[in-house]
């Protein structure tokens, strides 16, 4: 059995100890469940996948969400036809189990856009990727560019700090509002059915994740790093889950 790692103490030991009828599963998308790609839209999905998420669901009575930096809609199309409990955009957008979703109202600006744009013309490689509420600069094909960039977005939030902050991932910056964050995401999941009395379990692979891995852990869970736990494969994860949806 996969031995747990965690940003903070956990509260159970082994996942031996958290039945599965017991547990709330929160999985991060890219670098956990799939392989990173050289770009988000070159992100194969692996055949069986789609089917080993939904039985897993059904084997945890539903709880199970996914907690993605991608725009939702885009965790939509990767994983069609199912429409799980998701949060996208690090949880500035979250589906409800109901179908619900919660927004938040923040937009990042015009003029930060165009800046970005420029700096992605300017700069062959580097790459822009517009969501509804951030926007994150990619720079995995061109490392050498990360000074700049990471100087860039930090000018940009220098414009309005009070509402927008940065978020450093995986040869990627992220420009999003203040308050987000994908432990956000797993509290406000925690309060309904059916994840309300579970414990959560977190898997993810980056910095990005630390949040929901604190949030699992304030709740009585578990975070998982794929590194760490997964021995950095996203192939183990899916293992791992076809196992859990098969008791």
């Amino acid at each position: 059995m996969t031995e747990l790692a965690s940003s903070s103490r956990p509260l159970v030991a082994s996942l031996d100890q958290v039945p599965v009828q017991d547990m709330a599963l929160f999985l991060d998308l890219d670098g956990t469940l799939v392989e990173i790609a050289a770009t988000p839209k070159a992100v194969v999905v692996p055949d069986d996948l789609v089917a080993d998420l939904s039985a897993a669901s059904k084997a945890l009575g539903g709880a199970l969400a996914i907690v993605s930096g991608r725009d939702l809609a885009e965790v939509d199309r990767l994983l069609a036809p199912l429409c799980l409990p998701a949060a996208g955009e690090h949880g500035a957008v979250i589906r409800l189990p109901n179908g619900k979703r919660d927004d938040v109202e923040a937009k990042v600006p015009d003029d930060w856009l165009a800046a970005l744009f420029q700096l992605q013309q300017a700069r062959p490689g580097v790459m822009i990727e517009r969501k509804a509420h951030s926007v994150v600069a990619h720079f995995r094909n061109v490392p050498l560019e990360e000074e700049l960039v990471r100087r860039t977005a930090t000018e940009i939030v220098a414009r309005d700090p009070e509402h927008f902050e940065i978020l450093h991932g995986k040869m990627v910056i992220e420009i999003l509002p203040r308050n987000v964050s994908k432990g956000h995401a797993v509290q406000r999941f925690m309060r309904f059915a059916p994840f309300r009395g579970r414990i959560p379990v977190f898997v993810g692979d980056d910095v990005t994740d630390e949040d929901g891995f604190e949030a699992a852990v304030e709740f009585g869970g578990v975070g998982l790093h794929v590194a760490e736990s997964f021995g950095g494969q996203p192939q183990e994860v899916r293992r791992w889950l076809k196992r859990l949806a098969q008791g």
